[in-house]
C-alpha cells in the first residue's frame, strides 16, 4: 500500500510543488524570516544552461516554450514528450547516457520523437496561466501535424490530459506517468501540502516574488547540499561503483541539471494549486480550458498509465484513477507499475530499459488491441 509518510520529503525539490512544501504548516513560524530572504536576499551567478546527451535541434522557439526535435525518420508517426513545467528543466528527459528517456524510447523504435523544453518565465510572462501554456502546445501539435501520440510526464501528464480531452481528435494514443489527475484518490505528500495550507501562502509567495515563482531563490530551501551522493545514485539506479570517476561524472551531471532551475508565472502556479490541488477540477469535470468545460469521458483513444511504485510525489492512486474517468475501452487501456521512486521513473537506468521499452512497443502497435496485448495489460495491471 503506497504510504506516503513512509519517505522523506528533500527530493519534494525536483518538482515544482516543492514551493508549497516550502512553505508548510510546519514552517508558519518563520514564515517571515523565511520569506524576506527569498524576497531579498542574493541569488549568486546563475547556473548554467543544462545539456541535452541526444543531439537535437530547435524546429519551433514560442514565448513559453521551444520544440526540441529528435527525429531521426521523418516519415515515422510523431511523439511529443509533454514535459513538466517544473522547478527544474525538461532536460530531465534527457540526461545522461543510460539516463535518457529520449534514448531509450529511440532505441526501442519510435524514429519521430519531440519535447516540450519549457522556458523560464520573465517578469514579462508573469500573468501568463494554464490557458496560454495549453495554446501554445496547440501550436506545437499542429505544427508536428496531428494527430501525435502524447506522453505527459507528471506535472505535463495533467497538461497532456487536459489537451488531450479538449482536442480528442489531435491525439492517436496518450501515455501519462506519475501524473496527478483525482487528487482526492489517495493521499500525497504535495496534495496534503497544498490542501493543509492557506492560498494566502501561496499567494504571498508569488507577490514576494514579483509576480513570478522564482527556481532560484526557491531553491535555497532545498539546496543541493540535501542531496547525497547515496540518493542520486539509487535513483539514477546506476550499477557504478561508489567512488569511480563514471559515477562522479554522472552525478556532476546530475546536479548541474538540479543546480539549474526555472521562474513560473505567478498566475499559472495559483491556478495550479487552486484548480488541481485544492479543488481537484480534472476529475470532478469541472475544469475549464480554452473556454470549454473539459470532460474527459470525450477522450477515448488508447491510453497507458505508467506509475513508480515508491513514488514520494504522486501516489499511484491518483494516476490510476484516470481509466474511470476517461472515455477510453478497457480493451484500449494499459497500466503498469515500476518498481521505482518518482524521478526513477524518467531517469533511472533500468527503469528506462524494461517499463519505458514497453511503452515505446505498446506506441508502435495499431491503435487497436489483440488478444495477447489485453492479457500483458492484464497481467501489468494485477
Amino acid at each position: 500500500m503506497y504510504d506516503p509518510k513512509r519517505y522523506p520529503l528533500p527530493n519534494l525539490a525536483f518538482l515544482w510543488p516543492a514551493i508549497a512544501a516550502a512553505s508548510a504548516a510546519d514552517m508558519a513560524a518563520a514564515f517571515a524570516k523565511h520569506f524576506t530572504n527569498l524576497a531579498l536576499g542574493d541569488e549568486g551567478s546563475p547556473a548554467p544552461l543544462p545539456q541535452w546527451a541526444t543531439p537535437n535541434r530547435v524546429t519551433l522557439d514560442l514565448n513559453t516554450v521551444r520544440l526540441r526535435d529528435f527525429t531521426t525518420a521523418a516519415t515515422a508517426f510523431p511523439t511529443l514528450i509533454c514535459a513538466p513545467f517544473a522547478l527544474h528543466g525538461a532536460a530531465m528527459c534527457d540526461l545522461a547516457p543510460g539516463h535518457s528517456l529520449v534514448a531509450a524510447l529511440r532505441d526501442t523504435g519510435l524514429r519521430r520523437l519531440l519535447v516540450t523544453d519549457w522556458h523560464s518565465a520573465t517578469a514579462e510572462m508573469r500573468f501568463l496561466g494554464i490557458d496560454d501554456y495549453l495554446a501554445d502546445l496547440n501550436v506545437l501539435i499542429d505544427t508536428i501535424g496531428p494527430p501525435v501520440d502524447l506522453i505527459g510526464l507528471c506535472q505535463g501528464g495533467w497538461l497532456a490530459l487536459i489537451y488531450a480531452a479538449r482536442f480528442p481528435k489531435k491525439i492517436r494514443k496518450a501515455v501519462l506517468a506519475a501524473a496527478p489527475i483525482d487528487i482526492a484518490a489517495a493521499p500525497s505528500a504535495i496534495s496534503a501540502l497544498a490542501e493543509s495550507n492557506p492560498v494566502a501562502v501561496f499567494h504571498e509567495l508569488v507577490r514576494l516574488g514579483d509576480g513570478l515563482v522564482p527556481g532560484q531563490k526557491v531553491l535555497k530551501f532545498w539546496g543541493p547540499q540535501s542531496i547525497e551522493s547515496e540518493d542520486v545514485r539509487q535513483l539514477l539506479q546506476s550499477e557504478e561503483v561508489a567512488g569511480c570517476s563514471a559515477l562522479t561524472d554522472l552525478e556532476a551531471v546530475f546536479r548541474a541539471w538540479y543546480a539549474w532551475t526555472v521562474d513560473l508565472p505567478g498566475i499559472f502556479f495559483i491556478e495550479t494549486v487552486e484548480r488541481l490541488y485544492r479543488r481537484n477540477e480534472i476529475a470532478s469535470g469541472d475544469f475549464v480550458a480554452l473556454g470549454q468545460k473539459v470532460d474527459l469521458k470525450t477522450f477515448t483513444a488508447p491510453l497507458f498509465l505508467l506509475a513508480a511504485r515508491d513514488d514520494e510525489l504522486v501516489a499511484p492512486a491518483q494516476l490510476f484513477a484516470t481509466e474511470n474517468l476517461v472515455g477510453t475501452s478497457p480493451h484500449d487501456l494499459r497500466k503498469a507499475t515500476a518498481p521505482c521512486r518518482h524521478l526513477g521513473l524518467f531517469m533511472g537506468k533500468r527503469i528506462l530499459l524494461n517499463a519505458w521499452s514497453d511503452v515505446a512497443r505498446w506506441l508502435a502497435e495499431p491503435p487497436h488491441f489483440r488478444r495477447t496485448d489485453l492479457d500483458a495489460t492484464e497481467g501489468a495491471s494485477g
